[in-house]
Formats: structure tokens, C-alpha cells, sequence
């Protein structure tokens, strides 16, 4: 899946890992375990692991309700560009993106929908 071509991609703001240690706080281990325990999903493509932006909350930490949806999509046989695309794009369903969605407190939506995926 090339995510350079999906509509969102050009318009998203992306954080690579030494972005992100500089924005949360934690160590580049920390870091890197958000992404193992599914706490944040990204994509190497065009270089270093990064993730979206959005997936970090006000106060610069990831977004509590995001776990969970990235874990439902990867339980659901699901690869991390995959989930990202399914996260960032719009979804007739919810008439907006999963993450505009959740970020919305429609998160129990999303995890439903997430979970009829396959």
C-alpha cells in the first residue's frame, strides 16, 4: 500500500521518532514501545518510522482512545499502514476520519466499526 497517494497524506503533519521524544517527554525506548504496545501506529515510508501528528493529545502525549482501535485493527489481521490508512481516511459511516471521530469522544463507534472490519 503506498500511503503517499491516499487524500489525507499531503495535509497530515508527521512526527518522527526524535520529534516525538521531544514532544512527550519520554526516552527513544519509551518511544518505540508506544509503537510495539500498539499505543501509536506509523509508517517508515519515505524514510524514519513516523506517525500522524493528531495521535498526540493537547497536552502532547498519545491519545488514550487510539490504543485500543490500533489493537482491534491489528487483531483484525490488519498491517500498520493499513490501520493508519483506515484511521486517517473518511469513513461514510461515522461521516468523518476514525481519528476526527475519536478525537470527537466518539470512540466506542469507532471501536465498533473497527471490530466489523475484516
Amino acid at each position: 500500500m503506498d500511503l503517499s497517494q491516499q487524500p489525507w497524506f499531503a495535509d497530515t503533519e508527521w512526527l518522527a521518532v526524535p520529534d516525538l521524544v521531544e514532544k512527550t517527554g519520554m526516552s527513544v525506548s519509551r518511544v518505540r514501545r508506544l509503537f510495539d504496545e500498539h499505543a501509536l501506529v506509523g509508517t517508515r515510508l519515505g524514510g524514519p518510522l513516523r506517525t500522524p501528528a493528531v495521535f498526540l493529545d493537547d497536552e502532547g502525549q498519545p491519545r488514550g482512545d487510539l490504543r485500543g482501535t490500533i489493537t482491534v485493527l491489528a487483531d483484525n489481521g490488519f498491517t500498520d499502514d493499513e490501520a493508519l490508512d483506515w484511521i486517517m481516511s473518511d469513513d461514510d459511516s461515522l461521516g468523518t476520519s476514525p481519528i476526527e471521530a475519536l478525537r470527537a469522544g466518539r470512540k466506542a463507534e469507532v471501536r465498533r466499526i473497527a471490530q466489523g472490519l475484516l
